[in-house]
């Protein structure tokens, strides 16, 4: 354990950010596997609302820092990719 106060503070800003990013990172694979899940049932009106979903909480993440923007931008590309292979 830290013996110094900006150490002790460090660690619970450490948590704290861990807590939320651990947050964002479910929320953004919740949001991802219901569009795949759309995207598998064929309901194009559906798939689009999910992807739609998906690609804006992607950027979200992306721009708070918590993914990597070519991380978003690679998911995003690969959803975007399989719903316009929808027939």
């Amino acid at each position: 354990m830290a013996n110094i106060k900006s150490a002790k503070k460090r660690i619970l800003v450490a948590q704290r950010n861990e807590e939320r990013n651990k947050s964002v990172k479910s929320r953004v694979k919740t949001y991802v596997k219901r569009a795949e899940a759309a995207i598998e049932s064929g309901d194009k009106a559906a798939a689009e609302e999910a992807v739609k979903t998906a690609s804006r909480e992607l950027a979200k993440a992306a721009s708070k820092g918590v993914l990597h923007k070519n991380t978003s931008a690679r998911k995003t590309s690969r959803l975007t990719a399989a719903l316009n292979k929808m027939a």
